[in-house]
């Protein structure tokens, strides 16, 4: 069912990110849309990254540092999603906000999951 399939989507996404990014995230959801994949982090940043997040330069020195791992390790995340749902990952798009240490990926995917189900 698509509720399993966000579930499994959200325990491998979880699982990359304390192993490619560090720590694992306090609270992950995973939404399909339609050919589109909305994951959502909470509790993304550590102790260290919201001390640094009360200026200007702390925030992008965050998202910059971030991006950079995301992007070094987005062909592993889209080979994951890829195992799970059986599509092709055409985009991926990564974001922080290091006012509520919140993470959101979205992956566009070649087909609408929505109606496979």
């Amino acid at each position: 069912t698509k509720g399993q399939i966000e579930a499994q989507i959200s325990d491998a996404v979880s699982k990359f990110e304390k192993e490619y990014m560090g720590r694992g995230p306090k609270d992950i959801k995973t939404k399909i849309i339609q050919n589109h994949i909305l994951i959502i982090i909470g509790g993304f940043l550590s102790q260290s990254e919201q001390k640094i997040a009360n200026n200007n330069q702390g925030i992008k020195l965050i998202k910059d540092m971030r991006t950079a791992l995301f992007e070094n390790t987005r062909d592993h995340l889209e080979e994951l999603i890829k195992e799970i749902v059986n599509v092709r990952v055409i985009s991926t798009h990564s974001d922080v906000s290091t006012k509520t240490g919140e993470k959101i990926i979205v992956l566009t995917i070649d087909n609408n999951l929505e109606e496979r189900n």
